[in-house]
């Protein structure tokens, strides 16, 4: 939490912040002054929003105009919304009900909460598809190609395939190989990489050889990025003011179309719980500065987890956002929990 500011002047600063995020115009003084019954003089708020433009809470965009937030002001304000946001539980039955007039399907359940969310708060909203934490392993299967050349196929613990052809320096047999195969889909059921390292199993190198490409593909899968997300929104966030620039508008959807920003953000947020919200310059990321992300996790702990995510301009409406997608996550995480119990 931003400390410092008095009563009087944290209500002017939530009253600014609330008045830009509706009307995407500068706040002045007599409209607080006219609109707000604040018991003080239309001088004394001049003090006041004089006083928080000092602190960096707001600015005048002109030297005659009136204040619109910046960073820290918005961050004053979404730290004074997190513990009260929540849907009203209207919305909350509403949405509920959609998700279960859909199909069973994880990709109808991805589309479905990226329009909600999108619709919700007017702006872009992605949902990644779940990936597991961590691998684990199910089951493996070798299938001679020639007494030289195998192909290894290896079942993850979501039912994921892999396959990899394999070649030897010594001729094997079907026989062989299936056995192999069954000896280390017993011995390494259910373990995950750093589980399979830890047994250290005395084996001959031909078994060596397999459980190491076994590892080796394990690795490559977990060090993979999300997949494409499902996109929903991205034209009423280009209607906002923010982008009516040609120029801002192309390179805001060159940042949409890019690869690996998402997984490096989620990745960065790893061990964050709850809803996060990054703000303008708190992004790592230069391309996403004048932008705010309002996201959370979902998913079976331990199991999967996937990322519902709001992407719009620092002047966003956050405590739709911070609603919605926490909800739309609760949501989804309750859908794949049941899932994973029938499993």
């Amino acid at each position: 939490m931003i400390k410092g500011l008095a009563k009087r002047r944290e209500t002017i600063l939530k009253i600014i912040v609330s008045e830009y995020i509706a009307t995407a115009i500068p706040v002045a003084s007599d409209t607080v002054f006219r609109s707000y019954d604040l018991g003080v003089s239309p001088a004394t708020i001049r003090n006041d929003m004089a006083y928080l433009e000092e602190e960096g809470y707001i600015t005048r965009p002109h030297t005659s105009a009136g204040t619109i937030p910046l960073d820290k002001g918005y961050r004053y304000y979404v730290e004074s919304l997190t513990k009260y946001v929540k849907l009203p539980q209207g919305e909350q039955r509403r949405i509920r009900s959609m998700f279960h007039g859909v199909e069973d399907e994880f990709e109808e359940w991805m589309k479905l909460a990226a329009a909600i969310v999108a619709r919700f708060v007017r702006n872009a909203a992605l949902v990644t598809f779940p990936k597991s934490e961590q691998s684990r392993f199910r089951h493996l299967e070798l299938v001679i190609i020639h007494e030289f050349l195998a192909l290894l196929i290896l079942v993850l613990s979501d039912t994921m395939l892999k396959r990899q052809l394999l070649s030897f320096n010594e001729p094997v047999t079907q026989e062989q190989l299936t056995s192999l195969a069954n000896k280390l889909s017993t011995a390494y059921s259910g373990l995950t990489i750093s589980e399979i390292t830890a047994k250290k199993l005395p084996l001959p190198s031909l078994e060596d050889q397999i459980a190491g490409t076994v590892v080796n593909m394990m690795s490559v899968e977990d060090k993979l990025d999300y997949e494409e997300p499902y996109l929903d929104g991205l034209r009423l966030m280009l209607s906002q003011p923010e982008f009516v620039g040609k120029d801002r508008m192309l390179s805001l959807m060159e940042l949409m179309e890019a690869k690996g920003w998402l997984g490096s953000l989620l990745s960065q947020q790893a061990d964050e719980e709850g809803v996060q919200v990054l703000i303008g310059e708190e992004n790592q990321d230069k391309a996403l500065r004048d932008l705010s992300l309002v996201f959370s996790r979902y998913g079976v702990p331990g199991s999967v987890s996937g990322a519902v995510l709001v992407v719009g301009p620092t002047r966003m409406d956050y405590r739709r956002a911070i609603s919605s997608v926490g909800y739309v996550s609760d949501v989804l995480s309750d859908l794949m929990s049941g899932v994973y119990r029938g499993a």
